[in-house]
């Protein structure tokens, strides 16, 4: 066995593998960037070497840094985690040549997989079912152009080194092809070094499915079950869940059978992960197609170790050292369900935009992950940031990741809203509301998941999850209670308020707009007459409120406002305003604040840097016409004209670093 690894990347994936390494007794080495210098992931390992500037392409990119680093510190082993140079073969041939093992697949493998073009071909020629596409060389627009009529539409236009949903175009029709291609490429060369693109038919109503695989270099491979990974945004993974509501063990099995043929076709050993799409107009499940293989660990791979028991990192190691799988396939059972939720700093109010800052506070609803599959009473945190830390604009945006354990899928369910709502996230947004509305929606619950699950059920974006009458009832309740202890300090500071004066406790709370009169009395709380079973505790300052109703727990996070809170629980965001009965009467005669009219401006909805600028003043445009691009977390966002319009000034230039809310231009 290894003495000690280097972990050759950052993060949360960082912090996951040193903890097993750990646990196993290596010693472990961290590499960082400048933006990483006081990450977690460097507090936590055993030594740690920096690497270069904050780029990646300048640091986490650059394999004969980390090989010098492995040279500095004796370490005999390499493993990559996930993106960077994870699924990278002259990585791999470099740390062969180096006699430093690679904690990953071999070479050949990750050669004849990591290519998405060249693994459709061998796909095909070892007869599996493969998505009809075209996986030459592309020339150029015109060629895509070509190509995609003939195929017919919808297409979907990827970079061949791409993954994480990065260098990837849904196009309907052939303007979409030329609006898209080139930022496929682009796309692909800036985050991977590659700006080849394929191009292949769009399944419609698909399924995300993908079989994990674990080998050893005995010839041993197992498939590890399934994972549902059908809710996605721009093609990136937003929950995952093993095992599939869809799968049968008929379907579960064929699936498996052949993934573990094809690693077997390329002498695939370690963890790694073959993606299938599933028609979902299909109910056999028998529709299903090779989309690709990931030569790698996953970012959900923890909902697999919960539902087996194995942990991959520490097979993966094992297997680099030249171990035996120690399990057969028939020892691969399935115990519960597991449910995994990516928390990410993006703001799902605003259309998603990426939210780069820092981390003001930071509180999960339990502690770091420590070796336990299924983590504390089947809560598991997997994160690589702390509070203070930042969420920078070099790197992925995810902050955290949330995985449930339960005897049942719904049980998942339950545990993740329980738990979304005990996480404190203050300093950028999150998207902690719209997973845990996903975790509500009926859709979701019923298992009828497909690719286009946020799209369908979210067409006009997301404004917070549907609040039942009985838990505004209770925030109700909960506002009245708090305010009644704000008055309760505020009477016992000395000399300000006078000796007697006792605190109110007749409120009229407006939730989004609806009025209840709350009524705080010694030993209950009426709202609007009725009487509320409701235990809670409160002291004015605190920010998250557990309240115990009808024996069930409602986490709610308070935030003062003037005249209030804004209260958030259970996916939804609540603007409350508490005042005492006498005056509340009063706001009637208040008059209205009218905001201001910023339809004229082209506003940078994120931070970001401006690729390019389409327009210039005076120009002429019309509603849809592109009129900036900005890039924000390695992905290019076009921003377009809302309606049409002539250019009256633009206030930045190309290659601008822009801020949030910044103003590109304004129209006349």
């Amino acid at each position: 066995m290894f003495k000690k690894i280097l972990i050759a990347n950052r993060g949360e994936i960082a912090c996951r593998v040193i903890k097993t390494a750990r646990r196993m007794g290596i010693a472990t080495v961290a590499i960082y960037s400048d933006a990483d210098a006081r990450a977690p992931f460097v507090q936590m390992a055993d030594e740690a070497v920096h690497i270069g500037p904050s780029p990646a392409s300048e640091s986490y990119l650059i394999a004969d840094k980390i090989i010098a680093a492995c040279k500095q510190t004796g370490a005999e082993a390499v493993h990559p985690g996930y993106g960077f140079l994870s699924e990278r073969t002259s990585f791999a041939e470099a740390l062969a040549k180096e006699n430093i093992a690679f904690i990953g697949p071999p070479v050949n493998a990750i050669a004849a997989m990591g290519d998405k073009i060249e693994s459709k071909k061998l796909a095909k020629e070892a007869g599996v079912n493969v998505v009809p596409g075209f996986v030459g060389e592309i020339d150029d627009t015109e060629h895509a152009v070509r190509i995609s009529n003939e195929i017919g539409y919808p297409v979907m236009m990827k970079a061949s080194a791409g993954g994480g949903g990065k260098g990837m175009r849904l196009a309907y029709d052939e303007k979409d092809v030329r609006e898209g291609f080139e930022a496929t490429k682009r796309e692909g060369l800036n985050s991977f070094g590659d700006d080849r693109v394929f191009i292949e038919k769009f399944i419609l109503n698909p399924r995300h499915i993908e079989i994990q695989i674990l080998g050893d270099q005995h010839g041993n491979i197992l498939y590890l079950n399934e994972r549902e990974c059908s809710i996605q945004r721009r093609h990136q993974k937003v929950v995952e869940e093993a095992p599939s509501p869809f799968v049968t063990e008929k379907m579960r099995k064929a699936m498996g059978e052949q993934c573990v043929a094809l690693a077997r076709a390329v002498g695939y050993y370690s963890a790694g992960t073959v993606e299938l799409i599933v028609s979902g107009a299909d109910p056999t499940g028998e529709s299903f197609y090779f989309l690709e293989m990931n030569t790698r660990l996953q970012v959900e791979h923890p909902v697999t170790e919960a539902i087996t028991g194995i942990d991959l990192v520490e097979q993966m190691i094992r297997v680099a050292a030249g171990e035996k799988l120690e399990m057969t396939q028939d020892d691969i059972k399935i115990d519960g369900w597991a449910i995994e939720n990516r928390v990410y700093a993006e703001d799902p109010y605003r259309g998603f935009l990426p939210s780069t800052g820092r981390l003001v506070r930071y509180r999960t609803p339990v502690p770091a992950w420590e070796g336990d599959e299924r983590g504390v009473d089947g809560v598991r945190v997997d994160a690589g940031v702390e509070e203070g830390g930042e969420v920078s604009i070099f790197y992925d945006p995810m902050i955290a990741k949330l995985v449930t354990w339960g005897e049942t899928r719904d049980e998942a369910a339950d545990l993740q809203v329980a738990a979304l709502d005990r996480f404190e996230i203050e300093g950028l947004g999150h998207n902690i509301d719209f997973v845990s509305a996903i975790m509500q929606h009926p859709r979701f619950r019923s298992g009828e998941l497909t690719t286009g699950f946020i799209a369908e059920e979210y067409p006009e974006g997301f404004h917070g999850a549907p609040t039942d009458a009985a838990v505004t009832r209770a925030l109700a309740a909960i506002a009245g209670f708090m305010a009644s202890a704000e008055a309760d300090r505020a009477r016992r500071t000395n000399g300000q308020l006078g000796d007697r004066l006792e605190p109110p406790a007749k409120w009229q709370v407006t939730i989004d707009g609806a009025s209840y009169k709350v009524k705080i009395g010694e030993k209950h709380i009426k709202v609007e007459g009725d009487r509320i079973d409701i235990a809670l505790e409160y002291t004015p300052g605190d920010r998250l409120v557990v309240a115990e109703i009808d024996d069930t727990e409602l986490a709610v996070k308070v935030a003062k406002t003037r005249t209030g809170w804004k209260m958030t629980t259970r996916g939804h965001i609540h603007d409350v305003r508490v005042l005492p009965w006498h005056i509340a009467s009063l706001t009637q005669h208040m008059i209205e604040k009218i905001p201001p009219d910023l339809s004229k401006f082209l506003i940078c909805p994120m931070p970001g840097l401006l690729v390019a600028l389409h327009v210039g003043a005076g120009d002429k445009v019309e509603a849809g016409q592109p009129l900036a691009t900005v890039e924000a977390m390695k992905m290019e966002n076009i921003l377009r004209a809302e309606k049409a319009g002539t250019v009256k000034t633009v206030n930045a230039a190309q290659g601008d670093s822009l801020a949030v809310d910044a103003v590109i231009l304004e129209m006349e």
